[in-house]
């Protein structure tokens, strides 16, 4: 039985990851990314959007099978309440449970962190994507027509969105994920393993 781990990614991640993530630039719409990056651009990465929100890696028996993470929606900073989500499982992952495990921390740490609003952007069609995130909440809110060309056509994408909160007073300022309560982070990701394992095991 696998033993499921969901923890912060680190820079040694980055060969594994980048693993996980080549065979949706070489082969799929999913991202718009052409060319694979290096290692040490995935690392880079990694380094910058841990500076300020989760970025989950999450492991099987020790070796990674999915990572999701919160990047910044917008510079602006009317919009610093706002972030973009992705996620990228390897292939004999999908369907165990594994993508809601991680968005189940990401989540909950966006919350602790402040933040208002979630945007996830997905080529279309790509109907398991929209189905999860259709199922965590996510409405569709715009489709953005033939807006990136990939393989030889033009693709379309869809931005879906999720509230994180039911009240929009004046927001306290954004707490970067390393400055969040470590206690509360180490029960957050516990739960969402605990789930995991749960419907590992059904």
């Amino acid at each position: 039985m696998s033993q499921y781990r969901i923890r912060f990614a680190s820079l040694e991640d980055a060969p594994a990851l980048l693993g996980i993530y080549t065979p949706y630039v070489t082969g799929t719409t999913i991202t718009f990314e052409y060319e694979v990056p290096s290692v040490t651009e995935f690392e880079g990465r990694i380094a910058s959007i841990s500076k300020s929100y989760p970025y989950l890696v999450c492991e099987s028996s020790g070796i990674p099978v999915g990572y999701a993470y919160a990047s910044l929606y917008r510079t602006r900073a009317a919009y610093q309440w706002d972030v973009e989500t992705s996620i990228y499982l390897h292939p004999d992952a999908q369907g165990k449970g594994v993508a809601s495990a991680l968005y189940d921390a990401l989540m909950a740490l966006l919350v602790l962190q402040g933040v208002y609003n979630v945007y996830a952007c997905i080529t279309h069609p790509n109907e398991r994507s929209e189905r999860f995130h259709k199922s965590y909440g996510f409405q569709k809110v715009g489709v953005f027509q033939k807006a990136g060309y990939k393989f030889g056509r033009w693709c379309d994408v869809i931005w879906l969105e999720k509230p994180l909160h039911d009240r929009f007073g004046a927001p306290e300022p954004i707490k970067p994920v390393a400055m969040l309560c470590r206690q509360e982070v180490q029960q957050i990701l516990l739960q969402a393993e605990q789930r995991l394992l749960k419907s590992s095991i059904r």
